[in-house]
Protein backbone atom coordinates (compact mmCIF):
# COMPACT_ATOMS: atom_id res chain seq x y z
CA UNK A 1 0.00 0.00 0.00
CA UNK A 2 1.24 3.62 -1.25
CA UNK A 3 0.75 5.06 2.68
CA UNK A 4 2.90 2.00 4.15
CA UNK A 5 5.90 3.04 2.00
CA UNK A 6 8.43 4.89 3.83
CA UNK A 7 9.47 7.39 0.93
CA UNK A 8 6.01 8.78 0.99
CA UNK A 9 6.62 9.59 4.77
CA UNK A 10 9.86 11.01 3.95
CA UNK A 11 7.98 13.13 1.32
CA UNK A 12 5.24 14.66 2.84
CA UNK A 13 7.72 15.46 6.06
CA UNK A 14 9.46 17.63 3.68
CA UNK A 15 7.01 19.15 1.99
CA UNK A 16 6.02 20.07 5.25
CA UNK A 17 9.06 21.60 6.61
CA UNK A 18 10.11 22.87 3.56
CA UNK A 19 6.72 24.67 3.07
CA UNK A 20 6.42 26.13 6.54
CA UNK A 21 9.53 27.28 6.78
CA UNK A 22 9.28 28.78 3.65
CA UNK A 23 5.82 30.70 5.21
CA UNK A 24 7.91 31.33 8.40
CA UNK A 25 10.46 33.42 6.66
CA UNK A 26 7.67 35.32 4.84
CA UNK A 27 5.94 36.43 7.39
CA UNK A 28 8.88 37.55 9.12
CA UNK A 29 9.68 39.44 5.96
CA UNK A 30 6.28 40.28 5.14
CA UNK A 31 4.66 41.95 8.25
CA UNK A 32 6.84 44.60 8.99
CA UNK A 33 7.24 45.29 5.72
CA UNK A 34 3.78 45.56 4.88
CA UNK A 35 3.44 47.28 8.31
CA UNK A 36 6.13 49.98 7.06
CA UNK A 37 4.21 50.27 3.70
CA UNK A 38 0.19 50.96 5.52
CA UNK A 39 1.53 53.35 8.23
CA UNK A 40 4.26 55.58 6.12
CA UNK A 41 4.42 57.67 3.44
CA UNK A 42 7.46 58.08 1.65
CA UNK A 43 8.50 58.46 -2.07
CA UNK A 44 8.35 55.37 -4.02
CA UNK A 45 5.87 53.93 -2.05
CA UNK A 46 3.30 53.55 -4.73
CA UNK A 47 6.17 51.96 -6.52
CA UNK A 48 6.60 48.82 -4.15
CA UNK A 49 2.87 48.78 -3.35
CA UNK A 50 2.92 48.13 -7.60
CA UNK A 51 5.84 45.53 -7.00
CA UNK A 52 4.43 43.57 -4.11
CA UNK A 53 0.90 43.66 -5.84
CA UNK A 54 2.76 42.52 -8.96
CA UNK A 55 4.59 39.95 -6.64
CA UNK A 56 1.22 38.42 -5.42
CA UNK A 57 0.70 37.09 -9.18
CA UNK A 58 4.12 35.68 -10.55
CA UNK A 59 4.11 32.26 -11.99
CA UNK A 60 6.22 29.83 -9.77
CA UNK A 61 7.99 28.84 -13.23
CA UNK A 62 9.10 31.88 -13.97
CA UNK A 63 10.46 32.37 -10.28
CA UNK A 64 11.96 29.02 -10.44
CA UNK A 65 14.06 29.97 -13.54
CA UNK A 66 15.10 33.24 -12.00
CA UNK A 67 16.40 31.19 -8.99
CA UNK A 68 17.94 28.64 -11.07
CA UNK A 69 19.87 31.14 -12.51
CA UNK A 70 21.17 32.65 -9.30
CA UNK A 71 21.91 29.49 -7.37
CA UNK A 72 23.47 27.42 -11.08
CA UNK A 73 26.88 27.25 -10.73
CA UNK A 74 27.61 30.16 -13.13
CA UNK A 75 25.37 32.65 -11.37
CA UNK A 76 25.79 35.02 -8.93
CA UNK A 77 25.17 32.97 -6.06
CA UNK A 78 26.85 29.12 -7.44
CA UNK A 79 29.97 29.23 -4.97
CA UNK A 80 27.09 28.39 -2.25
CA UNK A 81 25.98 25.38 -3.75
CA UNK A 82 22.68 25.41 -3.14
CA UNK A 83 21.23 24.41 -6.21
CA UNK A 84 19.18 21.14 -6.56
CA UNK A 85 18.84 20.87 -2.42
CA UNK A 86 16.03 21.59 -0.14
CA UNK A 87 17.77 25.38 0.99
CA UNK A 88 16.80 26.20 -2.95
CA UNK A 89 13.15 25.34 -2.72
CA UNK A 90 12.69 27.19 0.23
CA UNK A 91 14.28 30.03 -1.58
CA UNK A 92 12.05 30.24 -3.69
CA UNK A 93 8.92 29.31 -1.82
CA UNK A 94 9.86 32.53 0.20
CA UNK A 95 9.95 34.71 -3.12
CA UNK A 96 6.68 33.32 -4.26
CA UNK A 97 4.93 33.66 -0.86
CA UNK A 98 6.35 36.93 1.16
CA UNK A 99 4.84 38.97 -1.53
CA UNK A 100 1.26 37.04 -0.59
CA UNK A 101 1.91 37.82 2.82
CA UNK A 102 3.09 41.71 2.58
CA UNK A 103 0.30 42.34 -0.02
CA UNK A 104 -2.47 41.04 2.55
CA UNK A 105 -0.89 42.59 5.66
CA UNK A 106 -0.77 46.03 3.50
CA UNK A 107 -4.45 45.64 3.21
CA UNK A 108 -5.16 44.18 7.11
CA UNK A 109 -3.62 47.33 8.18
CA UNK A 110 -5.21 49.71 5.85
CA UNK A 111 -8.80 48.40 6.67
CA UNK A 112 -8.60 49.21 10.19
CA UNK A 113 -10.27 52.31 11.79
CA UNK A 114 -7.43 55.57 10.93
CA UNK A 115 -8.62 56.96 14.65
CA UNK A 116 -6.64 53.98 16.16
CA UNK A 117 -3.59 55.28 15.07
CA UNK A 118 -3.88 59.01 15.89
CA UNK A 119 -5.79 57.50 19.37
CA UNK A 120 -2.54 55.54 20.01
CA UNK A 121 -0.53 58.49 19.32
CA UNK A 122 -2.59 60.84 21.51
CA UNK A 123 -1.88 58.54 24.70
CA UNK A 124 2.15 58.74 23.80
CA UNK A 125 1.98 54.90 22.88
CA UNK A 126 5.50 53.97 21.67
CA UNK A 127 6.30 53.30 18.23
CA UNK A 128 6.90 49.10 19.20
CA UNK A 129 3.60 49.70 21.15
CA UNK A 130 1.93 51.10 18.23
CA UNK A 131 2.74 48.76 15.77
CA UNK A 132 2.03 45.64 18.29
CA UNK A 133 -1.50 47.06 19.21
CA UNK A 134 -2.47 47.53 15.31
CA UNK A 135 -1.27 43.81 14.61
CA UNK A 136 -3.35 42.53 17.52
CA UNK A 137 -6.33 44.58 16.36
CA UNK A 138 -5.38 42.73 12.71
CA UNK A 139 -5.01 39.39 13.67
CA UNK A 140 -7.88 38.00 11.89
CA UNK A 141 -6.89 39.05 8.40
CA UNK A 142 -3.27 38.23 9.01
CA UNK A 143 -4.28 34.98 9.88
CA UNK A 144 -5.53 34.82 6.83
CA UNK A 145 -2.66 36.35 5.08
CA UNK A 146 -0.48 33.52 6.73
CA UNK A 147 -2.92 31.23 5.29
CA UNK A 148 -2.36 32.32 1.90
CA UNK A 149 1.25 32.65 2.34
CA UNK A 150 1.24 28.86 3.49
CA UNK A 151 -1.19 27.58 0.16
CA UNK A 152 0.77 29.79 -2.20
CA UNK A 153 3.68 27.13 -1.58
CA UNK A 154 2.81 23.80 -0.49
CA UNK A 155 0.72 23.36 -3.31
CA UNK A 156 3.39 25.07 -5.83
CA UNK A 157 5.38 22.46 -8.00
CA UNK A 158 6.76 24.42 -11.24
CA UNK A 159 9.60 26.07 -9.45
CA UNK A 160 10.34 23.34 -6.81
CA UNK A 161 11.04 21.08 -9.81
CA UNK A 162 13.29 23.43 -11.28
CA UNK A 163 15.57 24.45 -8.41
CA UNK A 164 14.87 21.10 -6.71
CA UNK A 165 15.42 18.62 -9.37
CA UNK A 166 13.00 16.07 -7.63
CA UNK A 167 15.83 14.21 -6.36
CA UNK A 168 14.46 10.97 -4.49
CA UNK A 169 15.52 11.25 -0.78
CA UNK A 170 16.84 14.41 -0.97
CA UNK A 171 14.35 17.21 -2.71
CA UNK A 172 10.90 15.37 -3.59
CA UNK A 173 8.26 16.94 -2.24
CA UNK A 174 4.52 15.96 -2.68
CA UNK A 175 3.89 17.82 -5.78
CA UNK A 176 7.11 16.87 -7.89
CA UNK A 177 6.07 13.39 -6.66
CA UNK A 178 2.98 13.59 -7.93
CA UNK A 179 3.90 15.07 -11.64
CA UNK A 180 6.63 11.61 -11.24
CA UNK A 181 4.25 9.41 -10.67
CA UNK A 182 1.47 11.23 -13.60
CA UNK A 183 4.65 10.90 -15.85
CA UNK A 184 5.00 7.01 -15.77
CA UNK A 185 1.79 6.09 -15.72
CA UNK A 186 1.14 5.42 -12.10
CA UNK A 187 -2.06 7.48 -11.96
CA UNK A 188 -3.37 5.72 -8.78
CA UNK A 189 -0.50 6.83 -6.70
CA UNK A 190 -0.31 10.17 -8.18
CA UNK A 191 -4.15 10.30 -6.88
CA UNK A 192 -3.32 9.03 -3.76
CA UNK A 193 -0.37 11.65 -2.89
CA UNK A 194 -2.70 14.19 -4.24
CA UNK A 195 -5.36 13.18 -1.78
CA UNK A 196 -2.49 13.41 1.15
CA UNK A 197 -1.78 16.84 -0.11
CA UNK A 198 -4.86 17.77 0.43
CA UNK A 199 -5.57 16.42 3.42
CA UNK A 200 -2.30 18.15 4.71
CA UNK A 201 -3.18 21.18 3.85
CA UNK A 202 -7.27 21.08 4.94
CA UNK A 203 -5.59 19.92 8.27
CA UNK A 204 -3.24 23.05 8.71
CA UNK A 205 -5.64 25.49 7.61
CA UNK A 206 -8.01 24.21 9.50
CA UNK A 207 -5.94 24.35 12.47
CA UNK A 208 -5.27 28.21 11.51
CA UNK A 209 -8.80 29.02 10.90
CA UNK A 210 -9.82 28.02 14.68
CA UNK A 211 -7.46 30.07 15.91
CA UNK A 212 -9.02 32.86 13.67
CA UNK A 213 -12.66 31.95 14.66
CA UNK A 214 -11.89 31.77 18.60
CA UNK A 215 -10.24 35.52 17.63
CA UNK A 216 -13.86 36.47 16.44
CA UNK A 217 -15.83 35.24 19.53
CA UNK A 218 -13.50 37.29 21.72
Amino acid sequence: MLFNNPDVWEITLLSIKVSGIATLISLLLGLPFGTLLALSKFPGRSLLLTLINTGMALPPVVVGLAVAMTLWRSGPLGGLHLIYTPSAIIIAQVVISAPVVTGLTVAAMQALDPRLLLQLQGLGASRSQTVFTIWREARLPLLAALMAGFGSVISEVGASMMVGGNIRHQTRVLTTAIVLETNKGEFNNAIALGILLLLITFLINFALTWIQQRGVKR
